[in-house]
């Protein structure tokens, strides 16, 4: 059972690369093999919704880092494997034909990869993971079938005969095929275990506490983003009692990127992966859907406004649905005019805050729908201050609770000379 998420989601998480800018799967893609990165990325678009699956995966994936163990397997050996393995056998001409040396390569290869995998199912420190008794099992069970016999009765390394490489390229490619790629499945498996393992220990990553559905919980300590080289800390306690948070602050604040931190931290921890914190605890939800950089629809001649108005609604409905829901939204409804914007926010937080099952994460310039939204118990406030200092405005990037008045626009404006530029401009046009 998968997390409901969106295409807007993962772009706004910038999850993944895009022109110039990395995304978050490279800072997890530690993997050694091309079957591997695969995994990994499905692994990114499709996060976990149960908690027993969330935490099984949390705690291979821990007991690698804490075991500190290493991939196994030789990267080069998988590249022949998977060159080898991936030409079926075929009487259509138009497809590759695998010549003896490549046949010989890849037969080699294989016969050390399922030695190598027998050895460490047998020996390696998968033994002391619980969380993967039965897999391993499973998995030796396949590799000591009768069939693959013949290839544990040959030395790794060993020259074949002509006649033994022709009968091991049938059995491996053509009659025992489904079950080889069944145990490289399992090899890519472990690839991203090990790498994501690696990574959280390299980066002290902290692997979250999941909850059961319906606890209402989600406590954040120490949030940063992960791609920040000096990235300012944040904490956040969301539950039944604070199930909205509406966040206020001037331009330049840095809520954009708490925005991204906090709801990026949630998704990771849907995935059973560790994440960029003090400490996180959560409760598994049925979606994380947000709503950063809203594109204008102009295939079907959409306003930005009219954009975020059918992201409401698509939020709406799943809520509607009776699912529990994350949902984030950076400034509601600012494709129209301050009027609309204020009146809409209002209304749309005051709905959102009678979902009690969800949390919601709503910012805003409209510091006025704060006071307004008071009134509202299970609403909380929160703020990113700007401390002038004379004309200039510095920015301390840490949460406060409250909401903040700071309106710094102009000063900025004036600051870079802009007015100056305009009105120098017009008399030397003169």
């Amino acid at each position: 059972m998968f997390l409901l998420t969106d295409d807007q989601t993962i772009e706004d998480l910038r999850l993944f690369a895009k022109r110039e800018r990395s995304g978050i799967y490279d800072i997890y893609n530690n993997t050694s093999t091309r079957g591997g990165e695969m995994l990994l990325e499905t692994m990114f678009r499709n996060p976990l919704a149960t908690l027993e699956a969330i935490t099984k995966r949390s705690a291979i994936i821990s007991d690698f880092a804490r075991l500190n163990t290493a991939f196994p397997f030789n990267s080069s050996l998988l590249d022949n494997v998977e060159k080898y393995i991936m030409q079926e056998d075929s009487k259509d001409t138009q497809k590759i034909t695998l010549g003896e040396k490549e046949i010989s390569a890849g037969v080699t290869a294989l016969i050390e990869l399922l030695h190598t995998l027998k050895d460490f199912l047998e020996k390696g420190s998968i033994i002391r993971i619980p969380e993967l008794a039965e897999e391993r099992n499973d998995i030796l069970e396949l590799l000591l079938h009768a069939a693959l016999e013949p290839i544990f009765r040959e030395k790794t390394g060993s020259r074949l005969s002509f006649g033994a490489m022709t009968a091991f390229d049938v059995l491996l490619r053509m009659k025992e095929r489904e079950r080889i790629m069944t145990l490289l499945h399992f090899i890519y498996m472990l690839d991203v275990y090990i790498s994501v393992a690696q990574v959280a220990t390299k980066r002290q990553f902290v692997f979250p506490i999941a909850h059961p559905k319906g606890s209402n919980v989600l406590k954040v300590e120490g949030v940063y983003h992960p791609e920040l080289k000096n990235p300012v800390a944040n904490d956040l306690h969301m539950h039944a009692g604070k199930s909205v948070v509406f966040l206020t602050g001037a331009n330049m604040a840095g809520k954009s990127t708490f925005l991204r931190s906090f709801s990026t931290a949630v998704y990771i921890a849907h995935m059973g992966f560790p994440v960029a914190a003090k400490a996180l605890e959560f409760s598994v939800m049925d979606g994380v859907l947000t709503t950063i950089n809203l594109p204008d629809n102009l295939g079907i001649g959409a306003s930005h406004f009219y954009a975020e108005v059918l992201r409401v609604k698509k939020v709406a409905t799943e809520l509607g649905a009776g699912k529990s829901l994350f949902v984030l939204f950076d400034e509601l409804f600012r494709g129209t005019n301050v009027k609309d914007a204020h009146e809409g926010t209002v209304a749309v937080t005051k709905a959102f805050a009678g979902k009690q099952n969800s949390l919601f994460l709503i910012s805003s310039h409209i510091v006025e729908a704060g006071e307004e939204l008071k009134q509202q118990s299970n609403i909380g406030f929160h703020y990113l201050p700007t401390r002038m200092k004379g004309t200039v405005p510095e920015y301390t990037y840490t949460l406060e609770e409250g909401i903040t008045d700071d309106r710094h626009g102009m000063i900025i404006i004036r600051n870079e000379g802009i007015l100056e530029k305009l009105k120098n401009g017009r008399r030397n046009a003169g």
